[in-house]
């Protein structure tokens, strides 16, 4: 992989951004938004995770001429079949986080599971126009739903999300502890091996 000292992040997300600008800082790489360099948020009409990913990053990476990294990810339910997955954001009503964590606490309650299993999947993708190629870095974080919302970290369905292993929600963890752990933590973990 040729070396990358600029890259557009393909979100409008400020949460997303911040956490990827932030592992992306000790390799000396600068993060664009779409949002800065007013990019479109892409549709996402993929049926997976990846070829939205892939969808993200090659559209932007063609409209900028840059370097562009994307991604897509979502919460996968075990006792919803592994919803809401790939519709995690449009899951929430007018992309209202709060609202969707309700909705899909009650959902999930009407189930009866007691185990509430879940887990969290990221694809990064990384299209690079002087290669003509894209790169696939994926990641996965296993744990369950708790019963109400804790924490005031994190972003999307993070307070309602507890990780193997711990007895705190995502929203509970510092930036720094859910990084080492989270879904997007470990595909970026993959990229920066690359970048390396």
């Amino acid at each position: 992989m040729s070396k990358i000292t600029r890259l557009v992040f393909a979100s409008h997300n400020p949460g997303k951004l911040k956490e990827i600008a932030d592992m992306l800082q000790p390799y000396r790489v600068e993060v664009l938004s779409a949002a800065e360099l007013n990019l479109p948020d892409v549709e996402e009409t993929g049926k997976t995770f990846e070829e939205n990913a892939r969808l993200k990053a090659e559209t932007l990476s063609r409209m900028s001429g840059l370097v562009c990294l994307a991604d897509d990810s979502g919460l996968c339910v075990d006792c919803l079949d592994g919803r809401p997955g790939v519709y995690s954001a449009r899951y929430a009503p007018d992309r209202d986080f709060d609202k969707g964590m309700d909705m899909l606490l009650t959902e999930i309650a009407a189930t009866g599971d007691q185990a509430r299993k879940a887990h969290f999947s990221c694809v990064l993708a990384l299209a690079d126009p002087n290669e003509g190629k894209t790169r696939i870095f994926e990641g996965r974080v296993d744990g369950h739903i708790q019963e109400k919302k804790t924490g005031s970290n994190g972003f999307g369905y993070d307070p309602i999300f507890v990780p193997e292993g711990y007895e705190k929600s995502f929203a509970e963890l510092t930036s720094g502890e859910k990084a080492k752990i989270s879904h997007r933590g470990r595909a970026l973990q993959k990229f920066l091996q690359a970048l390396a």
